[in-house]
């Protein structure tokens, strides 16, 4: 039995959730687990004919629930008897809930959890993609959730999809009368008088340099909708952040909403049993008076807010510099390899001036390039310390149009900040750009944090949050920052299982690295060259640590040099946004989780965007690895980099690139559980040429390669003590349209090495003749003793076989290959040449020949023991 649940108290979202959940289960029983908000048992007095089927928790059988469906709740402490459902055995528990951050202890096994204005929406966007179709009455009570939840779609924390939902139900009938009668109704004569004793209370409070307000009160009875006041409080008042705290009761109730990413609303309540987003937060707390929880909230305040930022919270660093000998041609190219606009030029370790870019330009145009950049760059400059605030940058940088502040300690230079780092603090949050179309290092995406690791303690096993607890700790002792980075953390967030663990350094990582080995005991490889090193555990657990870096390309598709560089800037050389995220390790910050680049909207918009505009030509290989993660994650390649997929195709950008690599991105497709998919893109997008143009996908390649798939996993099944490569069955069923010039061919333009060419090519040309022979007599309807099929397929190579599967029409072809691999390739004779010897048979070619004849009576039955063999060896020694 399914049942659709939400948390006790439950409001408009939560209905709306429940609805839209039942055209996802149309099986399940609606149950609430609680009471209700007035506003919404108001509702159902007056407008009864709204009233969705519902079944009281009473009727319910609890020991026949094997499905629990959850909205707008993780925790078990808010859904009452459920929860001991949730924790059953056996029981799947799928979550639709648009508080990510939540701490909740209910782990699902299905459902959807990400940042969203209202749980509505997000099971909105499921049913439009799903086509599936809404009555206008659920229509309206959805689109009272999604209004209630974003404040009519004004709140902070909406989002597109919440505007997209709104829009869908709309055309789908909601009367939005009635959502507007009862989402935004006057004040009572209670509220009223609540919100006037809340506004006489109202005290700001300065925590680590911001402006925190609280406001309290007390009533004997109870009074509904305090978010309400809260948000006109915030409006009127004009605050940045604020904490309603009103005892109703034998409870206090908190509500909390922050405008600004200093204080964490979500995380602040959380820690007093209640949670939300970071704009807007909630909780209940039962067995304290308003004072006391007053008081711990300010307590927890100082812990929890961060403080406003300083020059050191914004500088980039290592800082890249120039000498101060460098021409104004040399500075071009200076600027243009790492990709700023204007640099620091250096005398030794002191600083004597900046020259920007706009400067370079100018002078290269009038003809000045084999002139000192210092004769041209910037001397008087604004010298910012790491305490500096940020309001003693913004008028140099604003205001006087400087490109860059250089932060020292004494006269040492430790950082530089940029125009581009300094509108990203002031308008952080503000600018949400669908698709970027230039490079992100200047996009004005805010350095966004956020608290991951109540994730971390319930998705990963508690060996690996051990494991990162001692990298971290390792850090600490060394002063290095350290942070997990790339896949691991991208699957972390999107729920999926990865054991392979990258950690970059901001400092000297193989130095890290082995005085991490040494703790432990581990051993240590290092590459010098890279600045990187692989630790090796003892059961050969292996985690990938590196010194955080920059890479640029001398010429397009070369290899990359390596420089050592800031975490922003080793992650900006990465492919994709996606794997952009990085988790901090060392410090307080254990479980911090930094985007730089906007990875976690594009994890939510399912979207593989590369990360500057050069991507693909810098790196022609990232082409493949794009279409690998869009059919492995089931994400889309974003409209702006298909376009420059499609430029670098046009370009010939591939053609430059090295066999080898190509082959490694080719046989990485090959091994992904759907290659076919993947093969079918990169068709599309007109890739398959560059491994050999004669390569076009047609009716028979795509039956072939549909084949492959069946026949690697019947092969799988077998559970055989035998490997097999997976992607050459791939990669012959791509090029069975070709003849076997183009095939070597195609085999030379991929760097396969020549011994395994020759071997390929001519395990080919067998297979295809064998296969041609099978398939004639099959044609005609001649018999096929098992010895013929033996001596057919003998010798050819499991991933041949796998391909003959594949590519035959027959069934009885494939039975007969099936025979072999199950059966016939296993079967031996029992006496050897030894025993012929003994028999008299002198040496000669006919010791082949009587052993082959016994292993054809062995096949076809004809020989059951070592005596029947004998026998046979005899008369065929005699008859010589």
């Amino acid at each position: 039995m399914d049942v659709i649940t939400t948390h006790v108290n439950a409001d408009f979202d939560c209905l709306g959730a429940m609805v839209a959940a039942k055209r996802l289960y149309p099986d399940a029983l609606m149950v609430f687990s609680g009471s209700q908000e007035k506003s919404m048992r108001d509702f159902f007095l007056k407008s009864p004919s709204y009233v969705p089927p519902f079944t009281r928790l009473k009727d319910v059988d609890f020991e026949q629930i094997t499905r629990l469906i959850l909205v707008d709740c993780q925790h078990s402490s808010r859904v009452g008897r459920f929860a001991e459902v949730a924790g059953r055995p056996g029981v799947e528990v799928h979550i639709y809930d648009h508080h990510p951050g939540a701490s909740g202890d209910i782990r699902p096994s299905g459902g959807e959890i990400r940042d969203c204005g209202a749980s509505t929406s997000i099971l909105a966007k499921i049913l439009r993609e799903r086509g599936t179709e809404v009555t206008p009455v659920e229509a309206t009570l959805m689109m009272l959730g999604i209004y209630e939840d974003t404040g009519n779609l004004t709140f902070p924390s909406t989002t597109t999809d919440d505007y997209a939902a709104a829009s869908w139900l709309l055309e789908r009938g909601a009367n939005l009368n009635v959502v507007a009668d009862f989402v935004t109704q006057e004040l009572t004569a209670q509220q009223v008088s609540l919100l006037n004793d809340l506004i006489k209370s109202l005290q700001t409070v300065c925590v680590n340099g911001v402006d925190v307000a609280i406001a309290h009160a007390a009533l004997e009875y109870y009074v509904g909708d305090i978010a309400v006041l809260a948000h006109m409080m915030r409006d009127m008042e004009n605050l940045e952040a604020l904490f309603v705290v009103v005892a109703m009761g034998d409870r206090v109730y908190l509500v909390a909403r922050s405008r600004i990413p200093e204080v964490d609303v979500g995380a602040i309540l959380r820690e007093m049993g209640g949670g939300g987003h970071a704009t807007a937060a909630a909780a209940t707390v039962r067995g304290e008076t308003v004072i006391q929880v007053v008081e711990r909230l300010q307590r927890l305040l100082p812990e929890r807010v961060n403080p406003k930022r300083t020059a050191a919270d914004l500088m980039s660093s290592p800082v890249m510099t120039m000498p101060v000998g460098t021409t104004l041609a040399e500075a071009r190219e200076y600027l243009t390899r790492y990709n700023v606009n204007a640099m620091p030029v250096m005398d030794g370790e002191r600083m004597t001036g900046i020259i920007s870019r706009r400067i370079v330009e100018k002078a290269l145009y009038h003809g000045l390039g084999d002139l000192p950049a210092s004769e041209y760059m910037h001397t008087e400059y604004l010298c910012a310390e790491p305490s500096t605030p940020i309001a003693a940058l913004q008028e140099y940088i604003v205001v006087q149009h400087r490109r860059l502040v250089p932060v020292f300690e004494k006269e040492r230079l430790v950082g530089v900040i940029t125009r581009t780092d300094l509108l990203r603090y002031m308008y952080a949050g503000l600018q949400r750009t669908a698709e970027a179309v230039y490079d992100l290092a200047r996009d004005n995406l805010p350095v966004r944090r956020r608290e991951v690791l109540h994730l971390m303690n319930k998705s990963l096993p508690a060996r690996v949050v051990s494991l990162l607890r001692d990298l971290g700790r390792v850090g600490d002792e060394l002063e290095l920052p350290v942070y997990a980075v790339g896949g691991f953390v991208r699957d972390l967030l999107l729920g999926n299982e990865n054991d392979d663990i990258d950690v970059s350094v901001e400092g000297d990582g193989i130095l890290f690295a082995e005085t991490f080995a040494a703790r432990m005991g581990y051993r240590v490889k290092s590459h010098e060259k890279f600045g990187t090193a692989v630790i090796v555990f003892p059961d050969g657990f292996k985690v990938d640590v590196a010194s955080t870096r920059l890479e640029y390309y001398a010429t397009p598709g070369a290899l990359p040099t390596v420089e050592r560089s800031s975490l922003k800037m080793d992650l900006y050389r990465r492919d994709f946004t996606i794997n952009t995220l990085a988790i901090r390790l060392s410090g307080a910050d254990f479980g911090m989780l930094f985007d730089y680049f906007g990875a976690y909207r594009d994890l939510q918009e399912k979207s593989i965007r590369v990360l500057h505009n050069l991507s693909f030509v810098e790196d022609p290989t990232r082409v493949f690895r794009a279409i690998r993660f869009e059919q492995r994650l089931g994400f889309q390649i974003s409209r702006h980099t298909e376009n420059l997929v499609k430029n670098a195709v046009k370009m010939g950008f591939l053609d430059k690139l090295g066999g080898k690599r190509l082959l490694n991105e080719l046989v990485a497709i090959m091994k992904e559980r759907e290659p076919v998919r993947a093969i079918l893109r990169m068709s599309g997008l007109g890739l398959l040429r560059f491994i050999h143009p004669e390569i076009v996908l047609q009716a028979e390649n795509l039956r072939v390669l549909d084949e492959v798939k069946k026949v690697t996993t019947w092969f799988d099944l077998l559970y055989l003590a035998e490997t097999v490569e997976v992607w050459v069955v791939y990669f012959l069923a791509l090029t069975t349209a070709i003849s076997d010039d183009s095939f070597w061919g195609a085999c030379t333009r991929l760097s396969v090495s020549e011994h395994y060419r020759e071997r390929l090519i001519e395990m080919r040309i067998h297979g295809e003749q064998v296969l041609e022979v099978m398939e004639r007599k099959v044609a005609r309807g001649e018999d096929v003793r098992p010895s013929d099929i033996y001596f057919w397929l003998r010798g050819l190579t499991t991933e041949v076989l796998l391909y003959i599967m594949a590519k035959t029409r027959r069934d009885e072809v494939r039975k007969f290959v099936s025979l072999f691999v199950t059966r016939l390739r296993g079967v031996t004779t029992s006496i050897t040449g030894d025993d012929l010897k003994r028999l008299g048979l002198p040496a000669g070619p006919r010791y082949r020949e009587i052993l082959d004849r016994i292993l054809t009576a062995r096949l076809n039955g004809e020989a059951a023991s070592r005596d029947d063999e004998l026998r046979i060896a005899s008369g065929e020694i005699a008859a010589v």
